[in-house]
């Protein structure tokens, strides 16, 4: 098994053409497999920018991203989109489902997106959400559901296409904190089960300290 899954070198990220804003100023970052890194840091410092284009959801200013050793950035538009559906989950602090669909239909979608039959998708679905505790709950849309709940479909629905590396941007910030310890469990655990790379952005402490790695975003490069 190789010793990294992602590996940043040099990030840039820059905002702006007369007023300049530097967000990430030569960052590097190496992950290995199974690793749960923790990315803290100030609001505003660029924690989600960084995320992002982890994630192939932004590009960078400057500087190279490789996953498995592939520069992601030398996809098309395409391949990267490719990409993300297959080895990538993305878990935000805002659960982004569709409202009109149910639990198990939102959860399905990645799946169905990628060409897997709907029997398979729907089998991988309902067995996520029975882990994550949600087994009673496969016909609820998004608005019968508490916002742990809500969570927890996000987490299931990034996690159905068993992607190597989950990225979770503030993934317990609208939570209660008994709710949220709850949710960082179930996060711990699923990386213990599944071996999949958890990379998350967070400013709870609590959460940062479970982590294997905390480091510390501050003037545009990790510490």
């Amino acid at each position: 098994m190789s010793k990294e899954l992602i590996r940043a070198e040099g990030l840039c990220k820059v905002y702006g053409d007369g007023h300049r804003v530097v967000v990430l100023d030569g960052l590097d970052l190496t992950v290995a497999p199974g690793e749960v890194v923790a990315i803290i840091g100030q609001s505003g410092v660029g924690k989600s920018t960084l995320l992002h284009i982890l994630g192939t959801l932004d590009r960078p200013t400057g500087g190279r991203v490789f996953f498995e050793g592939q520069d992601v950035f030398a996809l098309d538009e395409k391949q990267q989109a490719a990409f993300r559906n297959r080895s990538i989950g993305f878990v935000f602090q805002f659960h982004h489902l569709l409202p009109d669909f149910d639990a198990v239909e939102n959860v399905m979608m990645p799946a169905l997106i990628q060409g897997v039959r709907r029997s398979e998708a729907y089998a991988r679905a309902r067995a996520l959400l029975e882990r994550v505790g949600l087994g009673d709950r496969l016909d609820h849309r998004p608005g019968q559901l508490s916002g742990g709940e809500l969570q927890r479909v996000a987490i299931a629905r990034a996690l159905v296409q068993s992607p190597k590396a989950l990225l979770a941007d503030e993934p317990t910030g609208n939570l209660d904190p008994a709710t949220a310890a709850e949710v960082h469990q179930l996060l711990l655990e699923l990386n213990r089960e599944r071996g999949t790379t958890l990379v998350l952005v967070t400013h709870n402490e609590e959460l940062a300290r479970l982590a294997h790695r905390s480091l510390r975003l501050y003037q545009g490069r990790l510490h």
